[in-house]
């Protein structure tokens, strides 16, 4: 049976309407052929079509189709038709025609553009029908937008001389769609439309034709597109003006004697912005009647000069003749080896570290006091895999004569001179060549089984030696040091930072039967998903070695630590060369900052300056910037406070506000002063600060009220509200007054420890053995928040003493111990004489 030709388009829209409505198969489908004899204006005609769009973020996208005249219309995406199901239609009729109308929308998602990323671009197009045939629409392209972070190449500081040009190049992140760039000049926005001085070129740099002084200032290259907009770090640009001498001034008229002059200023133009002076000589004198007046050397005034200058320099002969005397006298009475007479008289017997055979540089040998009987310890410094073991050679004979009240304090006669002398001895062997000079952050003591304690003042760094650790019969000189980061080559990779000082406990390669505990600051943030944290060690060789991660710790380890918000505590049977190192996992890992801000304690010029420090929380960086500002003669002007420097990649800025300008005027030639991320996220520079100064109006000024803002782009901030007197207010002086650690560096035996030695034995004796009620050492752990670290504890012959330990090592010296009394009872022990001790036992 024959169809008429116009019924065709009719019933082939009917039943792709009706194979859409089905199971949802999708085939291809091309445009069909105009129906023969069918008028052209009756083909669809499209008012709308789909244009390219971009999805931001999870946010669907709309696609709009709209034909006349057109009785369906269907999108098909990436050559497959769209489910009718997922069409919102419209119908509606031309008032002025008759014709029929449709209008079609669909919606996009991210997960479907997603499905073919890579492989193609995401397209769809509508098609429309009518009786007289199809029409396809344009294709639309939807891609997914996005901006990244890092810019390909950032603007970088200059100083440039006046009327140079300046090129500040920007490269943006990659992004879709590509981002628009523009420029701040001191965060305001710089129109090249307004200033014609200055034009963006194609790639995006900011040329400056002419260098202006008012072109001084911060600029940073902003690029956005409709998903973000990032900010590069400012770059500073410094235009500066080289000083030029002004003409001649006209000769003076002659002297009296016989001498005329003239003169000239560095004003033509001055110097400014850091430019160069003028060279040579601002005044020009001459004679004026040489024939009459001559000038020579041979007056009274140049006798008396010439003598002058010769007694003074037969004086410095003489002086330094005396110099080389006690230098000589002083160098034959170091020559002897001098045994500390208070060493002896607690008990100890003399010893020192020092090369004793030229084939063997690295033998430590203990020197023997030949009136009693001791033990001699000789190995290599650094524990060798073969040869032979390390030889010991016993003897008979008491090692310590305890003092009354059982204390053993090492006491120094001479402490400054004994510990030169034992840095300087330590450092002629080849493994110590690196330590500090400096005695301020060394510590040593003379230690035998009933252990002790080293501390560095003022710096959270001490060294634990429990009971035992050390075997009877045997003395180590032990020495602690810190180290400033840039004296040791700490290699860092990747997003690693150094979150503790660098710390030395020594010599390697000496026997412990127990771990000793190691403490120190730390200015991480701690948390598993931000942090990875490393316990880092120097090998003999000089590498550095990962000995523990954290979190991930074995109870068979030769190492171990209990992190805190701000220290830790690591347990290590080899002594050595220690730092804890951080990677950052995310943006969220943070760094804990301490902002300090220092002036003048006595200002003596119009000028006036505040430095503000962004150092590592810790005390030992604490310690550093104290005695330099001490050297300087600055004072604190404000409370310290905290600053939280995230993982961003974002610089540290710092600016000073509200300067009253009638009373002062600032010096600084930008808004804002900026320390580079990476200075201080490597953890490997110390002293970072920026310095504002400020001029006084007039020498009576002394009232200075003002705003120092410090703040990590898109991070933590901090302002402080500056208000005192530059001349008397000392009000914050004392917030730096350093705490005491405990007295003396070195400690001794019993002394060393909160717990009485005594108690120390009865509480192990009573909580080692396990109980069916849980009055043993781990109920005392949970007691004392220490119950994470049970599989370590129980790996140790006396899990109670490990406990005791490190309740020692974090509360030495202000523990309350009454607490831990407390805590013991409560485990029920049926003992009631645990906790005393009679006058006879002691």
């Amino acid at each position: 049976m024959a169809v008429r030709p116009g019924l065709w388009p009719a019933l082939l829209g009917i039943v792709l309407a009706a194979w859409l409505r089905g199971s949802g198969a999708q085939q291809s489908a091309t445009a069909a052929n105009p129906v023969p004899g069918a008028s052209p204006d009756l083909f669809p005609h499209f008012l709308v079509e789909p244009e390219d769009v971009y999805i931001v973020k999870n946010k669907p996208v709309l696609l709009v189709c709209k034909a006349r005249p057109a009785t369906q219309i269907f999108f098909k995406c990436n050559g497959e038709w769209v489910r009718q199901a997922d069409h919102a239609i419209e119908h509606s009729t031309d008032g002025g025609s008759g014709l029929p109308t449709m209008e079609v929308r669909i919606n996009v998602s991210r997960q479907q553009v997603e499905k073919v990323f890579g492989l193609e671009e995401y397209w769809c197009q509508c098609v429309a029908w009518s009786s007289s045939g199809t029409t396809k629409s344009q294709k639309a392209y939807i891609r997914i937008a996005y901006l990244r972070k890092n810019f390909e190449q950032e603007p970088l500081a200059k100083e440039v001389s006046l009327e140079q040009g300046i090129v500040l190049p920007c490269r943006p992140p990659e992004g879709i769609p590509p981002a628009e760039v523009e420029w701040l000049r001191n965060e305001d926005l710089v129109d090249p439309a307004l200033d014609p001085n200055v034009y963006v070129t194609r790639e995006h740099s900011l040329v400056v034709r002419q260098a202006r002084l008012a072109d001084t200032a911060n600029y940073t290259c902003v690029a956005k597109n409709i998903v973000a907009r990032r900010r590069s770090a400012s770059a500073a640009v410094v235009v500066y003006v080289d000083g030029s001498w002004s003409p001649w001034s006209k000769w003076s008229a002659c002297g009296l004697d016989c001498t005329h002059w003239r003169s000239r200023e560095c004003a033509d133009p001055a110097p400014r912005n850091g430019g160069e002076e003028c060279r040579g000589a601002d005044l020009d004198t001459r004679n004026c009647t040489s024939d009459l007046c001559v000038h020579t050397a041979s007056g009274p005034e140049d006798v008396a000069l010439y003598v002058g200058l010769i007694a003074v320099a037969v004086c410095l002969l003489l002086l330094l003749l005396a110099l080389i005397l006690v230098y000589c006298r002083k160098k034959e009475g170091l020559d002897s080896d001098v045994a500390d007479s208070s060493i002896l008289t607690s008990g100890f017997q003399p010893v020192s570290i020092k090369p004793s055979k030229a084939d063997n540089p690295h033998l430590l040998t203990i020197q023997p006091d030949l009136s009693t009987t001791t033990t001699t310890y000789q190995g290599g410094l650094c524990p060798r895999q073969e040869g032979p073991s390390p030889k010991f050679q016993l003897s008979n004979g008491h090692l310590l004569s305890p003092l009354s009240g059982g204390r053993h304090t090492l006491h120094h006669s001479s402490p400054t001179s004994e510990a030169e002398d034992f840095v300087s001895r330590l450092s002629a062997q080849n493994y110590f060549r690196s330590l500090p000079r400096s005695t301020s952050n060394v510590a040593y003591g003379t230690f035998n089984f009933l252990g002790g304690r080293l501390m560095i003042p003022h710096t959270g760094v001490s060294l634990l030696i429990p009971p035992d650790a050390i075997p009877r019969g045997k003395i180590y000189e032990v020495y602690l040091t810190l180290h400033k980061p840039e004296d040791v080559r700490l290699p860092l990779a990747g997003c690693q930072t150094l979150l503790s000082p660098i710390v030395s406990c020594g010599p390697p390669g000496v026997l412990l039967t127990r771990p000793v505990i190691l403490a120190m600051d730390h200015c991480g943030e701690p948390s598993p998903e931000s942090w990875s944290l490393h316990l880092k060690k120097q090998s003999c060789e000089g590498s550095w070695e990962d000995v523990l991660h954290l979190g991930e710790e074995a109870p068979s380890h030769l190492y171990y630590c209990q992190l805190e918000a701000g220290a830790c505590y690591i347990f290590t049977e080899q002594l050595g060369r220690f730092a804890l190192v951080g990677e950052a996992l995310s943006v969220a890992a943070a760094k804990r900052l301490k902002l300090l801000l220092f002036a003048p304690a006595a200002c003596t010029s119009l000028e006036y300056s505040i430095r503000v420090y962004c150092l590592h929380d810790t005390r030992d960086a604490l310690k550093e910037v104290v005695q330099l500002e001490k050297q300087l003669g600055g004072q604190l002007i404000q409370e310290p406070r905290v600053l939280h420097l995230k993982d961003s990649y974002h610089n540290l800025r710092l600016s000073i506000h509200d300067v009253p300008s009638s009373l002062w005027k600032s010096k600084l030639l930008v808004s804002y002063q900026e320390i580079p991320f990476y200075h201080i996220w490597s953890g490997t520079q110390q002293h970072l600060h920026c310095t504002f100064t400020l001029e006084r109006v007039s020498a009576s000024t002394s009232d200075l009220a003002c705003k120092v803002w410090v703040w990590q782009v898109e991070g933590d901030g901090q302002s402080f509200n500056i208000n005192f007197n530059i001349t008397k207010d000392t009000r914050f002086t004392e917030l730096l007054a350093l705490e005491s650690e405990g007295g003396v560096p070195a400690l001794v035996g019993p002394s060393a420890f909160k717990i009485p030695f005594l108690i120390r034995q009865k509480i192990i004796t009573s909580l080692d053995p396990p109980c069916s009620r849980g009055a043993d050492w781990r109920t005392l752990a949970q007691k004392l928040h220490l119950d994470s670290h049970l599989s370590f504890f129980a790996s140790k012959p006396s899990p109670t003493a490990m406990i005791l330990n490190l309740w020692e090592a974090r509360h030495f010296p202000s523990g309350n111990l009454s607490q831990l009394a407390a805590a013991v009872a409560g485990l029920g022990q049926p003992d009631g004489g645990l906790f005393t001790v009679s006058e006879a036992e002691c």
